[in-house]
Parts: C-alpha cells; sequence; structure tokens
C-alpha cells in the first residue's frame, strides 16, 4: 500500500537539527524528520540508534538539546500538554493493568482521557467490538497471551480516537501471526486519517510503512519509501550459488569493495559499495578455487540497511 507524501499539506511532525545529549553521550544527532498525515512511517534501527529517545521527543516526554519540534501544527515541548490529549502512546512493554478486564482497561483509560460518560460508554463497546474482544471484556488482562495483550494496548492507545500514534517497537514480543494482524490494524488506522510513526527492527514490518528513515547512533542515514531506498541500490547487489558456500563467503568477504555477504539457504546474498562487477567477483572465486555461478539480483530493505549503518546484517 502505496500513497503519497503529502509535501502539499503540513505533515504531521516536523522536525529540524533535533538532538538529545546525556552526558557525554549524543544520543540524537541533527536529525531532519518530515512526517506526512494518515502515514504509516517507520523508524529502523539497531538498539542504541536513538529510536526511542527521538520518539520521547517528539511526544514531549523529552526536552531536546538543540531543535526544533512541530507536531500537529504545535510547538513541542512547549506546547506539550495541548498536545497530549491528541495522540496515542504505546511501548514495547505492557502497561495496562493486568488485574483489570479487558472492559475495565478501556474504561479507566476512556475516563483518564476525558470522554464524557455516554461518549465513553459508545467507545469502548466499539474498541471491544472491531478488535475482537466480545467473548472476553471480562478477561483479567494478566492472563491473555502476548498477542491478545498488544492488541489491547493498541485499543487503549486509541481511545480517545488520537490523530497521531507513537508505536515504540510494540511487536517486538509476539508470535508472527499476531504480528501480521496487528499492522492491518494500523493500516485501517491510517486509512481513517491517523498518523502512525512506529519503530521497528523488523524488516518486514519495515518494508510495509509507507515511507522509513533509518537511524544509526543517533544519526538520520536514509529517509523515503522502500520502494524509492531499494532502487538506489540498483546494480549492487549479487546471488552467488557455489558448492562450497562457506568457502565462497570467505573468499568474498575478503574483497575491499564487498560490504556484507549473507548465507541464504545454500546461496549467498553479496552487497557491494559501489556498482558490482560480476566478472571480477567470479575471477576472485575461480582463483580461490572456489566454483560459483554469479548473477545480479534484486535489493531488498536489508540491503538498504546494511548500506546505510554499513553493518552486517539485520539490526539487533
Amino acid at each position: 500500500m502505496q500513497r503519497g507524501d503529502g509535501m502539499h499539506d503540513a505533515p504531521a511532525i516536523l522536525a529540524t537539527g533535533l538532538s538529545k545529549q546525556f552526558g557525554g553521550l549524543r544520543a540524537v544527532d541533527s536529525v531532519d524528520l518530515r512526517v506526512p498525515k494518515a502515514n504509516v512511517y517507520g523508524f529502523l534501527g539497531p538498539n542504541g540508534s536513538g529510536k526511542s529517545t527521538t520518539i520521547r521527543m517528539l511526544c514531549g516526554l523529552l526536552t531536546p538539546t538543540e531543535g526544533r519540534i512541530e507536531v500537529l501544527g504545535l510547538r513541542i515541548p512547549e506546547q506539550a500538554e495541548a498536545l497530549r490529549r491528541r495522540i496515542g502512546y504505546m511501548t514495547q512493554k505492557f502497561s495496562l493493568y493486568e488485574d483489570l478486564s479487558v472492559q475495565e482497561n478501556l474504561e479507566f483509560l476512556a475516563e483518564v482521557q476525558g470522554l464524557p460518560r455516554a461518549a465513553r460508554k459508545i467507545r469502548v463497546e466499539e474498541l471491544i467490538e472491531s478488535y475482537d474482544f466480545a467473548h472476553r471484556r471480562r478477561q483479567l488482562a494478566g492472563t491473555m497471551s502476548g498477542g491478545q495483550k498488544q492488541r489491547l494496548a493498541l485499543a487503549g492507545a486509541i481511545v480517545h480516537k488520537p490523530e497521531l500514534l507513537f508505536l515504540d517497537e510494540p511487536t517486538s514480543a509476539v508470535d508472527p501471526e499476531s504480528r501480521r494482524d496487528f499492522w492491518e490494524k494500523l493500516f485501517d488506522l491510517a486509512d481513517a486519517g491517523t498518523t502512525i510513526l512506529v519503530s521497528t527492527h523488523y524488516m518486514d514490518e519495515a518494508e510495509r510503512c509507507h515511507r522509513i528513515a533509518i537511524l544509526e547512533t543517533g544519526r538520520l542515514v536514509a529517509d523515503g519509501t522502500p520502494a524509492e531506498l531499494t532502487r538506489a541500490l540498483a546494480g549492487r547487489t549479487l546471488g552467488v550459488h557455489a558448492r562450497e558456500p562457506r568457502r565462497a563467503q570467505a573468499v568474498l568477504q575478503s574483497l575491499v569493495d564487498v560490504l556484507s555477504v549473507a548465507q541464504i539457504g545454500n546461496g549467498l546474498r553479496v552487497l557491494t559499495a559501489g556498482a558490482a562487477d560480476i566478472e571480477g567477483v567470479r575471477s576472485h572465486l575461480v582463483a580461490a578455487g572456489v566454483e560459483g555461478d554469479v548473477t545480479e539480483i534484486e535489493p531488498n530493505l536489508e540491503d538498504v540497511f546494511v548500506s546505510a549503518t554499513h553493518r552486517e546484517g539485520p539490526p539487533a
């Protein structure tokens, strides 16, 4: 699912020169962000890359050391209080009350968000129905599975119909099927006009976003649609099929212009720093006594990540 970048409309989030210093550590370093409205915008990066710190600054929970932030037209952190009722926030750690039932959790959150009594009852019933809790409304949250807890946390985060939803690695503790279902809910929200900023370390999730930003040690190293970012790597990814893939991998990793070599099944996926020299790669294998077939293959988002961060393999 793709959509325009909304450049002609005011963005949901606009940050320029955003930095955060913790003592001698520069956790976020001069980050510029423009998040279009009604998009699912992904933050991709390894642990310690600055994703959570950036999200907390955008929410008004942390004051930046430097930079300027506007969220939904409000200056942050100066107008953070006014922003609070217009956003939702969900982290990877289940934060609802485990000794309350599904319905009690949602009713409590609706009251905290200031929904009038009549509207509160209607909204809670809507969420119980649309998030498949009709038969679990009286079940204690603490007794539910990881996927069910995640779904309840999302329902709780949108009980007040926020315009903007921040999700900080929300699917890190659930199974693949629950992750898929969760993402379908996110696209339902985006189609209804909600802007979603979600951090993840799963490549398959990042590929589903309308746009993604890649952070590495506090710096923004890539920003664009998945298609734009992968297209920029055209001609730099090779597939190698060899009888001895481990030997072939050792040979290829010694080449100066090779950024990474990953074994996928019996084949190798090779990413080069510039335009790949197929004949050069083939001749190196032959010179090392390794038989192999070398072909150009389509780049993917993991290649984008490796190229942008100069790390091997997916983020931790």
